[in-house]
């Protein structure tokens, strides 16, 4: 199964409208994310708790990392840069740390709140090498930005 990105828009619209909280928000956009396709092993958002430190927030899936600075691995790319990472291989990517042994690509978005600060970055990892693509970034990241803009 992959993910219908216009269902799962409306529904995640549906569910988290008028909302305010944003660890309500995240939970809520983690749940149905991770259950809308296979590729997605683990999904979840590492939050933003003080400057250049991320904290796990809700997610589905195996146990995570606890805390990742921004100077280390796929996330924290993600949360310094402000920039999407689509990473086909792991293994390839320099100093990425494996919270998961069976993580082989990942797709780490930062999502901004309405004054475009970065509040956290939105983790979703797969268990199958280049599982993700430009088209699940475009769609999610819209996604991010309808819930937490």
């Amino acid at each position: 199964m992959t993910a219908d990105y216009d269902t799962l828009a409306k529904t995640i619209a549906a569910l988290t409208e008028g909302e305010t909280d944003e660890v309500a928000l995240m939970a809520t956009v983690t749940c149905e994310v991770h259950h809308s396709d296979d590729r997605f092993d683990w999904t979840g958002f590492y939050r933003v708790t003080e400057p250049g430190l991320l904290k796990i927030g809700p997610y589905q899936g195996g146990h995570g990392c606890l805390v990742i600075p921004f100077e280390r691995g796929v996330c924290g790319a993600a949360a310094r840069t402000g920039e999407t990472q689509l990473v086909p291989d792991v293994d390839a990517f320099p100093g990425h740390i494996a919270c998961a042994s069976s993580t082989r690509s990942e797709l780490v978005l930062p999502v901004r709140n309405a004054a475009g600060e970065i509040i956290a970055v939105f983790d979703i990892d797969s268990d199958q090498p280049d599982a993700f693509t430009q088209a699940d970034a475009d769609a999610i990241g819209a996604i991010l930005s309808t819930v937490f803009a």
